[in-house]
């Protein structure tokens, strides 16, 4: 009888961008669990996955992609926002504690309170190969002057000076992603602020930069939805030079954006 093939598990801090191995593979990948980042997965044939809660947040969007996946016939679970940092997946592998399982990825005896690591072994039996997913849509978007990515990987080199409104976490990725394109502000969902703040560590690290962060609460906007953080976000945590632009702690994403773009002639 021929030997079944070995299925590796693979650790990524991102899904937006995964190698050809990634195809037949377990990946255990720090991103939320909202559509687009389920979409990422499957759209790079990731047999099954294991991604982030973000917190949940607004219209559960932080596992919205669980059920999308399912569609597709692809097993994925989440791990809870306070059992490991979002955007990093050896943190993500060594803590994470499952709190949501998809119905594939429950068949495969994934359940809430394991943890991440022995999920992963599970969804080795997980089926394969699953539906390739339609292309999605526009990403990106323009509303009261400012741009709504999904993604912080979506930003381009026209966005510098610009206020820019993602649906991407704050974690450190998202710093790295974003740094290099200098908008005039930049804003991120929380994911929950999550273990070790990690949902907002880019903030700190772009003000080093003099680039202005902040980021909405995910009970107030859904993450992985760019439009959503801008015109439902209420601001939860701000570094130095947003604050220097007037963003504050409760207050509204789209009223600051407005009031930005007004005096910076993008409206």
């Amino acid at each position: 009888m021929p030997l079944s093939p070995v299925v590796p598990v693979l650790v990524f801090d991102s899904v937006t961008k995964l190698p050809p191995e990634a195809d037949g593979a377990v990946v255990i990948g720090a991103s939320h669990a909202a559509v687009y980042a389920a979409y990422m997965s499957a759209k790079f044939g990731c047999r099954a996955a294991i991604h982030h809660d973000a917190g949940i947040g607004k219209d559960e969007a932080g596992v919205g992609g669980l059920a999308y996946a399912d569609g597709l016939g692809m097993a994925m679970a989440a791990v809870a926002t306070d059992s490991a940092r979002i955007g990093d997946g050896a943190d993500l592998q060594a803590r994470g504690t499952i709190s949501r399982a998809n119905r594939l990825a429950a068949a495969c005896g994934v359940a809430p309170g394991m943890p991440a690591r022995e999920a992963a072994e599970r969804l080795k039996q997980a089926p394969w190969p699953h539906s390739m997913p339609p292309a999605k849509g526009e990403s990106r978007h323009e509303i009261d002057g400012a741009v709504c990515a999904d993604s912080a990987t979506l930003l381009l080199p026209e966005d510098r000076g610009r206020i820019v409104a993602t649906g991407s976490h704050g974690a450190l990725n998202s710093y790295r992603a974003t740094a290099p394109f200098r908008p005039l502000l930049l804003m991120f969902n929380d994911a929950g602020f999550g273990a070790d703040r990690g949902g907002v560590l880019a903030l700190p690290e772009l003000d080093k930069e003099e680039i202005a962060a902040l980021a909405v609460a995910a009970q107030s906007a859904r993450i992985g939805d760019g439009r959503s953080t801008l015109q439902d976000g209420t601001i939860s945590d701000v570094n130095t030079t947003a604050y220097r632009l007037g963003a504050r702690v409760g207050g509204s994403a789209l009223a600051l954006a407005r009031t930005l773009a007004e005096k910076s002639g993008q409206s």
